[in-house]
């Protein structure tokens, strides 16, 4: 959709000044990998011709049109490529298997060390790119890169989450990112942060990991949600500060971090699970609803900056 705003183009709700800087860094950045070199990073191949390697080492085989679709490429254009390949002996071509028709496609043992060749000249040229950058400027790159790789990336973004135990500073994320979820989303007061920074502090200052536990959810290096247990006394296990960022919402991490509470609790022979939340916390009740638990009381107060009802929820194990 194009039209005028202002007398200026809108595309796709972006304005000429947002896709100008867009193209260029997309120029400068393939400009610096060498995208635009007649050989990529300085090797016997061009571009088109390293990805094709590239390509056919992670399928281990594949025919020339399904490549084709893979790298949006002209056939055509791949297959004189692959023609020079297999005269060169780095592809090898045998009959299909399951179609006599069509021919698959290998690289061939020359193929391999051509691509190792390859991988090695991108590891220097990017060496030398980063190179000069001091460590926070590295960290800083790597972080706008899974940011990018977050927001533009539609494949499967299940198969990226894992849960590892807490690190230092998380416990301190955690409770910041919470108070600002909830500010946001419904109007909470600093207070709460001053509640999770407490419920925080004395998780980290009484720890014991036979009865205590926190799992971190982390999707590209980022953490996208957290969930606590404690030792409540009387055979009783605490779940707390289960919260989940809205980018990570609808991929299941809010039952992955109550599921892994409910294991822990288990193996340590906790006779019950027992939770404090909020009514309009509905995301978060509609989890607990699902793990098995139930509401046992409920109570109006004032807190946060607003008026409540909280809720208690246990699950007998």
């Amino acid at each position: 959709m194009v039209d005028k705003v202002n007398d200026r183009r809108i595309i796709a709700g972006m304005t000429e000044d947002r896709l100008a800087e867009i193209r260029r860094f997309n120029r400068a950045f393939a400009r610096w990998l060498g995208q635009y070199d007649e050989h990529y990073s300085r090797t016997d191949y061009s571009p088109a011709e390293a990805r094709v390697l590239y390509e056919l080492s992670a399928a281990g085989h594949g025919n020339a049109a399904a490549l084709a679709r893979a790298m949006a490429v002209d056939p055509a254009y791949l297959s004189r490529m692959l023609q020079r390949f297999v005269a060169s002996g780095l592809v090898a071509i045998t009959p299909s298997a399951e179609d006599k028709r069509r021919n698959e496609l290998a690289l061939t043992a020359e193929g391999a060390r051509a691509l190792a060749s390859i991988d090695d000249a991108a590891d220097g040229t990017i060496a030398e790119l980063i190179g000069p950058l001091s460590d926070a400027g590295k960290t800083e790159l790597l972080a706008a890169m899974r940011t990018i790789l977050r927001l533009l990336d539609h494949g499967d973004d299940r198969a990226a989450i894992i849960l590892r135990p807490h690190r230092v500073g998380d416990v301190a994320h955690v409770a910041a990112r919470q108070a600002m979820l909830y500010a946001e989303e419904f109007g909470w007061d600093g207070s709460y942060e001053g509640l999770a920074a407490e419920i925080g502090g004395k998780f980290l200052q009484e720890f014991d990991p036979l009865t205590d536990a926190c799992w971190i959810a982390e999707r590209d290096g980022r953490i996208v949600g957290s969930v606590f247990v404690v030792d409540a006394g009387n055979g009783t296990a605490q779940l707390r500060l289960l919260y989940v960022e809205p980018e990570a919402r609808g991929l299941g991490v809010g039952r992955l971090l109550v599921d892994q509470v409910v294991r822990f609790a288990r193996d340590r022979r906790y006779r019950k699970i027992r939770l404090w939340t909020q009514s309009e916390l509905v995301a978060a009740r509609k989890l607990y609803a699902a793990a098995g638990f139930t509401l046992v009381e409920s109570k109006p107060h004032h807190s946060f900056g607003k008026d409540l009802v909280g809720e208690y929820w246990e699950l007998p194990l």
